[in-house]
């Protein structure tokens, strides 16, 4: 088997701390040979707590000699061309997760100002209100409407990523309110995983699919993390727990159902009808997830 641990976690954007339904969720699940199956549910009230978890568990977990694989339920990256509007020049991925992780302030009590950033990189991309939108505050802003937001047109960054068109309920990038307000997400959970990657107890052991791996596994990584949509595994209902608790749980056990199986390398290679240039997107700017192959069903 590839990995030992498989660790999924459903994030949240939340400006105060929760927990129950639209809280953070995190499932670990391990699965050795000759070993019980076994799966612990967590439900942390904030991202703070729940990154120093996370840093924590996984330094525990690589000092006992663990491979983990590390799943996060929001957008790794933004569609091809938005480094470029931002002025950057270099690995569009890592300049763009720097930004953020330099740009985001989020506290102990989830109190965070993603919308003053998207407001931020709004004026910088098209100096106008586009592309992020979306805004839980009753408030004006000049560079970031509270809802909706002009069409993409020709010369935009596009609405979607590449792997978002063979995954159409997954939300734009750029939507920042609402059900399903994956912009929010991808602005406050890219800084918690750019800390943990970067972490000195942690650095020289993990890599970021696809970014620093290529569309595959990296065999020299003792933790790899992943974007993943939980809600292309088959769902289980769990008794009493809302269903971001079981949809974490049921993306952890598929990961390593297919790891025991010998299927899980199939997981990480994108499809077999990407063109070149759009593995270099994807492998540079856009990133993929985990999961969406030959095999995947929309």
């Amino acid at each position: 088997m590839r990995f030992d641990e498989y660790i999924t976690v459903d994030w949240s954007s939340a400006s105060s701390p929760q927990i129950g339904p639209n809280s953070i969720w995190i499932c670990t699940f391990t699965c050795r040979p000759e070993e019980p199956q076994k799966s612990k549910l967590y439900n942390i009230p904030t991202r703070a707590a729940a990154t120093e978890w996370l840093r924590g568990h996984l330094c525990t977990s690589v000092q006992a000699g663990n491979r983990i694989l590390v799943g996060f339920d929001f957008p790794f990256g933004y569609p091809a061309g938005t480094a470029s509007a931002l002025g950057m020049r270099g690995p569009q991925w890592r300049n763009i997760w720097r930004l953020l992780f330099n740009g985001l302030s989020d506290n102990q009590k989830n109190e965070n100002n993603r919308f003053d950033l998207a407001e931020k990189l709004n004026q910088q991309i098209t100096g106008e209100a586009f592309p992020f939108w979306g805004n839980v505050r009753d408030e004006k802003r000049k560079y970031l409407l509270r809802r909706g937001r002009r069409p993409h047109e020709q010369n935009d960054v596009a609405e979607r990523r590449l792997v978002e068109q063979l995954v159409p309920s997954a939300q734009p990038v750029w939507k920042l309110a609402g059900v399903g307000s994956a912009g929010s997400q991808a602005l406050t959970g890219i800084p918690a995983v750019w800390s943990l990657r970067f972490d000195p107890h942690l650095t020289g052991k993990t890599r970021i699919w696809p970014f620093e791996t290529g569309l595959r596994i990296e065999p020299s990584a003792r933790i790899i993390m992943a974007e993943i949509y939980p809600s292309i595994f088959p769902l289980r209902p769990i008794k009493g727990k809302p269903k971001d608790a079981a949809q974490v749980t049921a993306a952890a056990r598929a990961l390593a159902i297919a790891d025991s199986n010998n299927q899980i390398d199939s997981l990480f290679v994108g499809r077999s009808d990407l063109k070149k240039g759009d593995k270099k997107i994807i492998e540079t700017e856009e990133a993929w997830i985990l999961g969406v192959s030959d095999h995947f069903k929309k």
